[in-house]
């Protein structure tokens, strides 16, 4: 179950305040229908994030214990750094996909704005972790439900009160948490670099 409690709450924390939260927030405002959106988000996500964990899946093969330990750490350090970073969205790019109403224009905004992003590589990293990728896969998606849904619902509300700096500190503290465990398992398994 940890393979799906863990990436459910570092991804639910890591996307407040994220690109994609912030699309939601626009969609939400553009298209005043939650429901599409939402099933867009959750599409899109599933589509995005299976194939992230299938290559963190697919990476971890490629490594010795150790040495993957050692490179998780590194990474959990710098997605924690980046997450302490605000993103920006840039409205011109969300706003030609509008012509295709709110479902479409959600799967295919969240797809692409998800490639590369702080969220889609925890993804590669937690798959590449934990034993089970599909309940990765499954967890990180929750994540990124639980962080964009209300979002979606409440439209404007929802964003303009929430802590951003502390969420995102929260979001880097459990990354760097992430980082000194994976550290210790590698210290655990074989010792140095």
């Amino acid at each position: 179950m940890e393979s799906l409690f863990v990436p459910t709450l570092i991804v639910a924390l890591a996307e407040i305040g994220d690109k994609t939260q912030l699309l939601a927030l626009l969609l939400a405002a553009r298209f005043r229908k939650p429901w599409p959106i939402i099933w867009g988000i959750v599409l899109a996500t599933l589509a995005n994030h299976f194939a992230a964990g299938a290559v963190g899946n697919w990476v971890a093969d490629f490594f010795a214990p150790t040495t993957l330990s050692w490179i998780l750490a590194a990474s959990f350090v710098a997605v924690a750094l980046w997450t302490l970073v605000p993103d920006k969205l840039d409205d011109e790019d969300s706003s030609a996909l509008k012509r295709y109403g709110p479902f479409l224009t959600t799967l295919i905004a969240f797809f692409i704005a998800e490639m590369g992003d702080k969220t889609q590589v925890a993804t590669v990293m937690l798959a590449a972790q934990y034993p089970h990728f599909i309940l990765v896969v499954l967890g990180t998606t929750l994540g990124m439900l639980i962080a964009n849904v209300p979002v979606v619902l409440a439209g404007n509300f929802a964003a303009e009160r929430l802590p951003l700096m502390l969420i995102r500190r929260l979001a880097a503290t459990a990354f760097i948490a992430l980082a000194g465990y994976a550290g210790y398992q590698a210290l655990v398994l074989g010792g140095g670099f």
